[in-house]
């Protein structure tokens, strides 16, 4: 009883507090600027509830949220990389278990590269003055 004590108790730990915040605040501020981006490119309910329904949410069940990209035959393991939700989900299991099916300095190059080009697509909508009426 004592070893199942201990056991449940080191699996709750956190391995990296650290790291698992800056995954957390990396996570929210891509995906709320994503969330910005789509209802700036929408005209109208339709469209914007598109994007979750049809490309978000198959997304999530691939990015390995549900098991290991390890399980998959090779060629959609070469597939799954392509998948930006597979860097997220591997970087918060890094930061909790220490295990990861992409190692974390690849996860946090893909997660800044992913939030860089959301920036960009924002300054570019802005800057142009994409349906922004005075």
């Amino acid at each position: 009883l004592r070893r199942q004590r201990q056991m449940c108790i080191r699996d709750s730990y956190i391995m990296h507090p650290f790291a698992m915040i800056l995954m957390l605040v990396l996570t929210s501020l891509t995906f709320s600027l994503l969330g910005f981006l789509i209802g700036m490119l929408s005209t109208n309910w339709e469209e914007l509830s598109i994007f979750p329904t049809l490309i978000l949410s198959p997304l999530v069940f691939l990015g390995g949220s549900l098991y290991s990209i390890n399980w998959l035959p090779e060629f959609w393991q070469n597939v799954s990389l392509v998948n930006p939700v597979l860097y997220l989900v591997s970087g918060f299991r890094w930061s909790f278990y220490e295990l990861a099916d992409v190692s974390i300095t690849i996860s946090l190059f893909a997660i800044f590269t992913f939030l860089f080009l959301n920036i960009i697509a924002l300054a570019y909508i802005f800057k142009k003055g994409y349906r922004i009426k005075f």
